[in-house]
């Protein structure tokens, strides 16, 4: 049984339509079997007696069992050889027993019985010869052998089990074949589910069958199920979108009022001095960690809100040089290189602020988070259609635990090399960055061990004169 429920649906309804049909039609080749047996065999006897009593008509008369001994052996001989045609036997006995005359090849077909019986092989049918006072003065012990009523049983039964197997495999197949028409709507409608599932459109209208049946109301109902998630994820889309946009408008707004605050700090603390100086530098060093903390939810909420910046002509290769200079003076106690490829610039079609952010972040990432001593190389260089922009260190590495979710926002790993955790926004905005350009970022391990960053920009052809790069001013 487990194994029938592990079986499609399909199979289990051909399955068990064609074991109900192989039980219907053995149970009826066992009936007629054995009604058929009987009648054969009650034909057979039959016969057997009809027989009998035709070549007992055929014997002359006698007066008793002394006429009867001294009747012409010869003329009976005859009669009895006639008389067997075939494979019949004949033999002809007195009352004790004693044969008359038989058959060539007659057999012993024991002595004389009133029944229909079975002898050597033989079915016997006994008529006894009287005289004409009705007394049995011999008996005529008519057989044929039981092999062709045996062969002919064997032959109906023969067919019944072939019948009985050639059903059970129709309706078998015939069972599959109604089965696979019967489940072609859940087919169908099994289809247009893994359409959906791989499309995440749940606006595909649902295919329903012509009858108005179990399959038609299922198909009606995923319908309306699928209405109400449209329905229901276009209200939470846009309540994001809503969302997403107000965090762009605010991080936005949020700028100006910070660098007023920045600039009356910056002032304020050139006027101090003593604690009071210290108290203003203090509060100098929050606000720029908060104005860089600005700027990056400002650049992630344009990207969640599909506000695309200006995108020019510019070579990678010089904000790269820029994002190193500027991250130069964390690089204090590490061996960095940097490496761009020479030749024509390395073009690409962006925002110069954005992938200058990028290449910052990739870099500061490689110097802050490895010990002081660690290699870190820096290269941007040509990679086929796209622009590669590749950091590599030879720290410890991205823990295991931490590489699933390494490009999520708010993930932090144990801290710089002085303890410091930071905002964890800084490689989420590299993949951001990446992703609006067109481009991908993915990361793996470098030959010593250590992490590798890999972001892929796709290039385009170098412009007459290539955008360079703004200048950054450091957070």
């Amino acid at each position: 049984m487990s194994r029938l429920k592990r079986l499609p649906v399909r199979w289990r309804l051909a399955t068990i339509s064609a074991g109900l049909t192989f039980a219907i039609l053995l149970l009826f080749a066992i009936v007629i079997g054995l009604f058929t047996a009987r009648q054969v065999r009650s034909s057979f006897d039959d016969d057997l007696k009809l027989t009998s009593v035709d070549i007992t008509d055929r014997l002359p008369p006698q007066s008793s069992i002394v006429a009867l001994l001294r009747f012409d052996q010869g003329a009976l001989l005859q009669v009895v050889q006639q008389a067997a045609a075939g494979d019949a036997v004949i033999r002809v006995l007195e009352p004790d027993g004693d044969v008359i005359a038989r058959s060539v090849g007659a057999p012993n077909l024991g002595g004389p019985t009133p029944s229909v019986h079975t002898s050597n092989g033989y079915r016997v049918v006994t008529r006894p010869i009287s005289d004409e006072f009705g007394r049995p003065i011999a008996f005529l012990q008519y057989a044929k052998p039981m092999a062709h009523v045996e062969h002919t049983i064997r032959r109906v039964r023969a067919f019944l089990f072939f019948g009985v197997i050639a059903g059970t495999v129709l309706a078998l197949l015939a069972g599959l074949a109604l089965a696979r028409r019967a489940m072609a709507p859940v087919a169908n409608l099994t289809k247009t589910a893994k359409q959906i599932a791989r499309t995440r459109d749940p606006a595909v209208a649902i295919p329903k069958p012509a009858a108005d049946d179990e399959v038609a109301d299922l198909a009606r109902t995923l319908e309306e199920m699928l209405l109400a998630l449209d329905q229901a994820r276009g209200e939470t889309q846009a309540a994001l979108d809503r969302q997403r946009e107000f965090v762009a408008d605010a991080s936005h707004e949020l700028r100006t009022p910070l660098t007023s605050i920045l600039a009356n700090l910056e002032l304020l603390n050139a006027e101090l001095s003593g604690e009071e100086q210290e108290i203003a530098g203090s509060a100098l060093r929050s606000s720029r960690r908060m104005r860089r903390l600005v700027a990056d939810l400002l650049l992630l909420a344009r990207a969640d809100a599909g506000r695309q910046t200006r995108h020019e002509p510019l070579d990678i290769g010089a904000v790269v040089r820029e994002a190193a200079g500027e991250a130069a003076p964390l690089a204090e106690g590490h061996l960095m290189s940097l490496e761009v490829e020479n030749g024509e610039p390395l073009a690409v079609e962006g925002s110069a602020d954005e992938l200058h952010r990028l290449a910052v972040n990739l870099i500061q990432n490689a110097l802050v988070h490895t010990p002081a001593g660690t290699a870190v190389d820096v290269r941007a260089r040509r990679d086929g259609p796209d622009i590669a922009i590749e950091v590599s260190d030879e720290g410890p590495g991205i823990p295991a635990d931490l590489r699933p979710r390494i490009f999520e926002r708010f993930v932090r790993g144990a801290g710089d090399r002085n303890g410091r955790a930071g905002s964890g926004l800084g490689l989420s905005i590299v993949r951001a960055v990446a992703e609006s350009h067109g481009g991908s970022v993915e990361l793996s391990d470098n030959d010593a061990g250590g992490a590798r960053f890999m972001v892929r920009l796709p290039a385009v052809p170098v412009a007459a004169a290539v955008t360079p790069p703004q200048p950054q001013a450091a957070p």
